[in-house]
Formats: structure tokens, C-alpha cells, sequence
């Protein structure tokens, strides 16, 4: 299933991190020096304890969101005491072969055995916590804040899942999603020439606001979202050939952070005027700003919540008066932003709906998903269905609209993309080239190209007039071979 997918990753740097994390947390412990909390004891607790120990779920009505609770304890009372290990249940129920193990046997493999002896450390140590850490502050977040981003390998050693790109307002250029960067290529050959370091591991929505600014949205899955607008003509050092900019500690680069969640920021969109930017993701909702007096000045104005599970995609009317939204929960939905209420829930694909798109005017909306269908609905009154369309053989992933003509493309599992009549839902034309799943897919402001990116990294773009190729190339540097193989373990589907 695609959202499998989209939480995937060929990289193996975040295990080797974490392996890094324990390896140095055990030698702090046999070198004398002290556990600290906030670094080594509660990205383990983040990992193994918070899903039925957050703020809502509380399993034995204990929530491990803050040290003071940690400390404090569920329905069994304190489970610490400090300096001895062995006699603290905390403890005692992470390293036990008894049948009630923590986390239980059900939901997951045990604490191992190296992190075991971390948080045992940490016991005896007093079970204190970092001097300047407010004990009510919420884990999650403070780990948020002190995690700092790996920079990017200068030649990745696998292929980087594209998931999102898009041309910049020249038609020059494109960009494309890395890992913990974006990168840009020239159109006509293939070439890198910049290189933009983020915070987000990937990046899942681009768009360019009208002064040429680049709003992303992204994250780490499972750890942390957000939107960021970079000004991606700074200045940066060269590498060889190629600019670097820092968008993680240059505020000439990364001008703008919006917000941030606790979960990937899936899709992103903005009203041609700039006016209106619309992000969605992990977290079921869509927050809407409104950045008529600029970016800089951007204000929050509504956070939707029309969705029952994650928000796959977005797109707004011209006008920006309606969200329309796709969904995990296998249904699209129109949201009025004027009246700030839901008016429209089309449910007819039966199947999750991964992207939408909606004519500039409000008057039809397009939705795309699993059940390998387009289909165009009326986006007011009941919302009916007004045709659907086969032609992929797989499940769609994209959905968007050209910027000038009723023309649509889409993209898929099949490995192609093909563009539609947005009139009649007429398949035109199939544009194939790549060679594995194609997760994204855009315009050229101009209306004349067409790009899409896919799972082994490869970039593709035709000519929209006659379906030619204009240029193929793998979008991770330093791979040059555009099939690369599986990991170990994953599948396709």
C-alpha cells in the first residue's frame, strides 16, 4: 500500500545514528560520566513507551509526556526509586521475562537489552534530570528542538524517493525533494547546480509564492512536520560546481517557519495570488494561512479538521474561498473558509484518496487514489459524481491541474503519467520513461512541460504538445543508475 511506501526510506542513517546514540550512551556509562536524561533516556522512552503511555491514551493511567510524570507514576503508584534499579518497577517491568513486560507482548518487541542498561544507569544515578530542563515540559517537543539534522552525503549511497518536485517560475530549472535537502537540476541537461540543506528529511509539497520564494512542507516521518519558505536565490559557498545554502541555520536561506507537528506535513498548497497557503498531513488537519500582507507576516487563520485519518492532499480555488482535501480516510472534501465549514464529502472512490485538484473557478474537483480511478465531482451541493476514469493500471498517486489549459496529469504505480482532457476526463496521452512507482508530477509555469519523479530517484520530463522527451536523470547525487534495486526486506507493494 502507498502510504507504507511513503513512510519508506533507503537510507539506513537513522539507524546508524541511534546505534551511534547507544554505543556512546553505554560508553558515558563505563566512562563514569553521567546519563543524561533528555539525551539518552527519553529518546528511548519517545521510542518504546509513548504510544499507550501519551497524554491521551495513558494506558494504567500513566503518562510519560513529562519527567514530573514520569516520576510520578501511574495507577501502580511511583514506579522509580532513585538509585536502585532493581527496585523500581519502571525498571523491573523493561527487563523482565515475566508475561507482563513493558512495552507488553502485543505491542511490540522488548526494550533491548543496551537501552535496558541506559535507563538502569540513569536509576542508579539518581534518576535526575539536565539542569535546565523544566520537568513539565513535554518530551516530545524538547526532543524536537535539540535533534540537529545529519547534512546530506555528498554522493548518496542509494537513490532518494522523489516525492515531491517542482519548476521554478523560469522554467529553468527544477526542484526536487532529497534527503535532508532539496535539490536543483537544470531542465535541459540533467545537471545539479545547487544544493539546499533542510531540517525535513523529505520534502512532500513545493510551491513558489509570486516573489519567487519556495514554500515546502515536510519532515521526519513519525517525528516531527513542518512548512519552511526558503529564498533559494541566496547566496551559498561552491562545491565544485555546485552552490550549497544552508537552510537550516542561514536566515537569508530559510526566511520563514510557519509551523511544526509531531508528524510528517504530507501536502501543501497556494493560491496563484500567494494570498492563501493551505499544508496538511499525519495529524488530520489542514491549517490555512492567510498571507496577503505577506510572508513574512503570515497569520494563522483556521485549522481544519474535516478528516477522520491522514490528509494526502490539498488544492485551493483561485479565489481561495475552498479547501478541497484527499484523504487516508478513503473520501475528498470540500471546506468553505469563509463560512469555516465543511460543504462537500465525496465518497466514491471506496479506496484511500491520495491527491485532488479543483478548477480554478470552484466548478469541478478531481480526486485520484487507490481504486486506479480519475474522477471529476461537482465540488458544492451534494458533491455527485459526474464521470470517472480508468487508464492506469495501478493505484494514483498525483493529481494536477496545467496552469493555462482544462488539462490535468496524473501518476502512478504503474510507472507512468498521463495527461486528461479536464473537460471530458479524456485520456490524451501516456508519457512513460521511468522505471519504478511515480509519486510526483508538475507543471512548468508556462504550460509546456511536464515533470514527475519516482521511487529509485529517477526525473523525467516531456513536452506537453507532443509527449517527447525532453530529459531523464536520477535526482540523487552521485547515483547514475536509475533502477536501483529493492532493500532487503521491502516490497513493491
Amino acid at each position: 500500500m502507498c502510504t507504507c511506501r511513503l513512510a519508506c526510506n533507503r537510507f539506513r542513517m537513522v539507524l546508524t545514528a541511534c546505534a551511534v546514540l547507544v554505543g556512546s550512551s553505554v560508553a558515558f556509562a563505563q566512562a563514569g560520566k553521567p546519563v543524561s536524561f533528555i539525551n539518552d533516556v527519553a529518546p528511548i522512552l519517545k521510542e518504546n513507551c509513548l504510544a499507550c503511555h501519551d497524554a491521551k491514551k495513558k494506558s494504567g493511567k500513566y503518562d510519560m509526556t513529562t519527567y514530573e510524570k514520569i516520576l510520578a507514576g501511574g495507577s501502580g503508584g511511583e514506579p522509580i526509586v532513585p538509585g536502585d534499579p532493581e527496585g523500581s518497577e519502571f525498571y523491573e517491568l523493561i527487563v523482565t521475562t515475566e508475561q507482563r513486560r513493558m512495552p507488553p507482548r502485543d505491542k511490540g518487541e522488548a526494550v533491548p537489552q543496551e537501552k535496558a542498561a541506559i535507563i538502569a544507569q540513569w536509576i542508579k544515578e539518581g534518576a535526575k534530570l539536565d539542569a535546565g530542563v523544566d520537568p513539565k515540559a513535554d518530551l516530545v517537543k524538547e526532543l524536537r528542538i535539540r535533534w540537529k539534522p545529519p547534512v546530506p552525503p555528498k554522493v548518496y549511497p542509494f537513490p532518494a524517493i522523489v516525492n515531491a518536485l517542482a519548476f521554478t517560475p523560469d522554467n529553468q530549472h527544477l526542484i526536487v525533494g532529497g534527503h535532508h535537502e532539496l535539490t536543483v537540476w537544470e531542465v535541459a541537461t540533467g545537471k545539479l547546480v545547487k544544493r539546499i540543506y533542510t531540517r525535513a528529511e523529505r520534502a512532500y509539497g513545493l510551491a513558489f509564492l509570486p516573489d519567487g520564494k519556495l514554500a515546502v512542507a515536510g519532515g521526519r516521518p513519525g517525528q516531527e512536520g513542518d512548512v519552511r519558505i526558503y529564498d533559494i536565490q541566496a547566496k551559498g559557498a561552491k562545491d565544485a560546481e555546485v552552490e550549497i545554502l544552508d537552510g537550516v541555520n542561514d536566515p537569508a536561506v530559510l526566511v520563514k517557519h510557519l509551523f511544526d507537528v509531531d508528524d510528517s506535513v504530507l501536502c501543501l498548497a497556494v493560491t496563484p495570488d500567494g494570498k492563501t497557503l493551505a499544508a496538511g498531513g499525519c495529524d488530520r488537519a489542514v491549517r490555512v494561512f492567510d498571507l496577503s500582507n505577506g510572508w513574512d507576516k503570515a497569520k494563522l487563520t483556521q485549522t481544519v479538521e474535516n478528516h477522520a485519518d491522514w490528509v494526502l492532499g490539498c488544492a485551493l480555488t483561485a479565489d481561495g474561498r475552498y479547501l478541497v482535501t484527499a484523504g487516508r480516510d478513503k473520501t475528498a472534501k470540500v471546506w468553505d473558509l469563509q463560512a469555516k465549514e465543511s460543504v462537500v464529502t465525496f465518497p466514491e472512490h471506496k479506496e484511500i484518496v491520495y491527491a485532488v485538484a479543483v478548477k480554478a473557478d470552484g466548478s469541478a474537483g478531481f480526486s485520484v487514489g487507490a481504486d486506479k480511478q480519475i474522477r471529476t465531482w461537482k465540488p458544492n451541493g451534494e458533491g455527485k459524481q459526474v464521470k470517472n476514469a480508468g487508464g492506469h493500471s495501478d493505484e494514483v498517486f498525483k493529481v494536477v491541474a496545467h496552469p493555462k489549459q482544462p488539462l490535468l496529469a496524473t501518476s502512478s504505480a504503474d510507472k507512468t503519467v498521463r495527461l486528461w482532457d479536464a473537460n471530458n476526463l479524456t485520456s490524451i496521452k501516456q508519457l512513460t520513461g521511468l522505471g519504478d512507482y511515480v509519486y510526483a508530477v508538475a507543471f512548468s509555469t508556462d504550460g509546456e512541460l511536464v515533470a514527475a519523479g519516482s521511487y529509485d530517484g529517477t526525473v523525467a520530463v516531456w513536452k506537453v504538445r507532443d509527449g517527447s522527451t525532453v530529459k531523464v536523470f536520477n535526482a540523487s547525487p552521485g547515483v547514475t543508475n536509475p533502477a536501483a534495486p529493492v532493500e532487503p526486506g521491502k516490497t513493491k507493494k
